[in-house]
């Protein structure tokens, strides 16, 4: 296992001069750089419209296909952001007054990623007047040149890293394309479209388009589908991020939002009335990525469109049943992964600063998450492999802080030309395909790039802590303050705590699940849960070092405060 240090960042909350709930919030704000004045999130705040590249052209690109009549196909991604970036596409254009708007999400399995020429010559039949990709499409030259070839015009939409040639399109809108000056570079791809479809109204307002038989949208209403998206692809929640996801919850919780998203949520067994960011992270997202990994994205697409709640009710429980068998084939590919990573170190070999893995049979929708899983246990980047149906393989990526994975592929690919068929992704995660007989080989460069960017030194898994929570604190009025405070995710953290316990009782639940019963130092006894934490049973005992997170345990209607453990480690 990686070695784990604690590290606590800024004041100790046992420390505060008033260690009350409000001190706290504030305390928690300011380590992540947010004061306490800026604590609104209002959509007045988000960062204009008008300097994000290429927007301009986008918009009259989309303002002529609308006025002529011609029809409009949404081209999108198989995962969680492509598909309520498809669906909010769809709704926005057709709010906005266009004729005629469909969307076409590759399989994964069929097609592969992003807008490829076999992708174009399957929506030529269609006879689009114009191609617009939803986050993808930066890295699609050959799929852009063939639709130019048909005279289909194209659209990219997307947050993707750029390459170092971009494709011809006839407009590219992406905060992340060279010479882009929007500031928030984190936009996920829903995001992106949420930008464009702003900028579309303001410029068909300007131009007298909307009447009393076409009125303006709200498109605002959409923001439930934006914060999905967000939350879902993990992208750093600046301060832009949070405000779309904000807006967004607050229209969840008061019952302002899509049907299918309220569907997934109560699949998910999750009230819509307090949904927070990790609801639709944690159990929202899987469910609307499971059509993606296991079968086609469609079947997500329709449910967040669907305007029926009760055929989304059962669009949900369909995604739900997918989800469910998502996770029993994960749990047999991530115990396949183990066992390829223990025999690296029975062989006496040290563990590479990059793992390569690759096992027979394994699902390549599912690989993904494997890698995910594997580099949260030994904290290194991971690349799992799965045989694709073109005979090629098929590789997910998965990095830790300080590696950015799509620029140590990249250096292989440049060091190595033609070691590698295709590739893309971001700095966290990034996908790529090669031959299988070029696996040796791009295993020994993929780790030497991995090397030069974190050095030669062992990874240490570090967790950082916001503090000591007084006992006074731990109650159920501080799990609900901190459960609205956010939104928390990645570059805004959910609060974290370190402290000691002693343990009273320990046992397994659900076979990977340690739970505990414990006794703080002062205050009353608490419950902890850690999922996936079964292995830690034997350490459970005596006096313990727990780094947790607060939350509150609903069973039979009765709430009272649990503990959420990261870390655990024996102090007797």
């Amino acid at each position: 296992m990686t070695p784990t240090h604690i590290r606590r960042i800024g004041t100790d909350p046992a420390q505060l001069p008033a260690a009350n709930l409000r001190e706290l919030l504030n305390q928690l704000y300011r380590s992540r750089g947010q004061v306490e004045s800026e604590s609104t999130l209002g959509l007045a705040d988000l960062a204009p419209y008008d300097t994000l590249a290429g927007l301009a052209q986008a918009v009259e690109l989309l303002a002529a296909t609308l006025r002529s009549g011609r029809s409009i196909l949404v081209v999108g991604d198989y995962d969680a952001d492509g598909a309520t970036g498809s669906a909010l596409a769809v709704l926005g254009l057709r709010a906005l007054g266009t004729q005629a708007v469909a969307y076409l999400v590759p399989s994964r399995f069929a097609y592969g990623y992003g807008l490829s020429p076999p992708v174009v010559d399957a929506a030529a039949p269609q006879c689009p007047g114009l191609l617009v990709t939803v986050d993808n499409g930066i890295a699609s030259i050959a799929g852009v040149e063939r639709a130019n070839q048909l005279g289909i015009p194209v659209l990219i939409t997307d947050h993707h890293l750029a390459g170092t040639d971009l494709p011809a399109a006839a407009a590219i809108v992406n905060p992340n394309q060279p010479g882009c000056p929007f500031p928030s570079k984190h936009l996920a791809g829903v995001g992106v479209v949420f930008y464009v479809l702003a900028a579309l109204r303001a410029h068909l307002r300007a131009a007298g388009w909307f009447t009393a038989d076409r009125p303006e949208p709200n498109l605002a209403e959409y923001l439930d589908l934006v914060a999905l998206g967000t939350v879902a692809d993990v992208v750093t929640l600046d301060r832009n991020n949070r405000i779309l996801v904000e807006q967004g919850l607050r229209r969840i919780r008061a019952g302002r939002c899509r049907p299918g998203i309220r569907a997934l949520l109560q699949a998910a067994g999750r009230d819509p009335a307090r949904a927070t960011a990790a609801d639709l992270g944690f159990y929202v997202g899987p469910r609307l990525n499971a059509a993606g990994r296991l079968t086609e994205m469609s079947l997500g697409v329709e449910c967040l469109l669907c305007d029926d709640p009760i055929r989304a009710l059962d669009l949900a429980g369909q995604l739900d049943a997918l989800n469910r068998e998502r996770r029993e084939i994960e749990g047999t590919m991530r115990d396949q992964a183990e066992t390829l990573v223990e025999r690296i170190v029975l062989r006496g070999d040290d563990l590479p600063p990059g793992l390569c893995l690759y096992g027979k049979g394994w699902h390549e929708g599912v690989s993904g998450i494997v890698a995910a899983r594997i580099r949260e246990r030994y904290h290194r980047p991971v690349i799992a492999f799965a045989d694709a149906a073109d005979g090629l393989l098929r590789g997910s990526a998965r990095s830790v802080e300080g590696l950015n994975i799509r620029d140590a592929i990249d250096l292989v690919d440049r060091r190595r030309p033609g070691l590698i068929a295709r590739f893309g992704g971001h700095a966290m995660a990034a996908g790529l395909t090669l031959k299988p007989e070029c696996l040796s080989d791009f295993r020994v460069a993929f780790r030497d790039a991995v090397r030069e960017q974190l050095g030669e030194a062992p990874p240490v898994h570090e967790i950082r802590s916001d503090g000591e929570l007084p006992p006074r604190l731990m109650n159920l009025e501080t799990c609900d303050a901190l459960r609205l405070g956010g939104p928390w995710g990645k570059g805004f953290p959910e609060p974290l705590f370190d402290g000691e316990f002693e343990v009273l009782s320990a046992r397994l639940v659900g076979e990977r699940h340690l739970k505990l019963r414990l006794k703080p130092e002062r205050g009353p006894l608490l419950e902890a849960i850690g999922f996936g934490q079964g292995e830690r049973l034997e350490l459970a005992r005596g006096r313990v070092h727990l780094a947790y997170r607060l939350d509150v345990n609903e069973y039979r209607g009765e709430r009272t405060p649990q503990l959420i453990l990261e870390h655990l480690q024996s102090t007797t």
